[in-house]
């Protein structure tokens, strides 16, 4: 991070200021710390799902141009969903997915 120098002195109203946003801050950060740990956890969770179906497909002995037939969905675009390289399926695609493996995806809620 840039160090930030000025010319002039802040003045104390500045001051109070700058320190109120810093006292905030700090504050506020053990939150959104956690909070990124659970959407990391999340993540992680849905790469979890990912491999649960790439080894569902295998155990069918299942190619991924027979995935391509029955998915309707681009190879390369299957290839990437295994990998990881597409960070953000739609629900849409992971339906598709689990079912031409003979799966079905269930998604829940939970309260935090």
């Amino acid at each position: 991070m840039k160090r930030i120098t000025r010319d002039r002195k802040l003045t104390p109203e500045e001051s109070a200021k700058y320190q109120a946003v810093r006292e905030q801050v700090a504050q506020e950060l053990p939150e959104l710390i956690d909070r990124h740990h659970e959407r990391m956890a999340t993540l992680d969770r849905l790469d979890e799902l990912l491999k649960q179906l790439k080894t569902a497909r295998e155990a069918k002995g299942l190619s991924l141009a027979d995935m391509t037939r029955l998915t309707g969905m681009d190879r390369s675009a299957l290839s990437k969903l295994e990998t990881g390289q597409r960070p953000n399926p739609t629900v849409e695609t992971l339906v598709r997915y689990a079912e031409a493996v003979g799966k079905r995806l269930v998604v829940s809620i939970t309260d935090e």
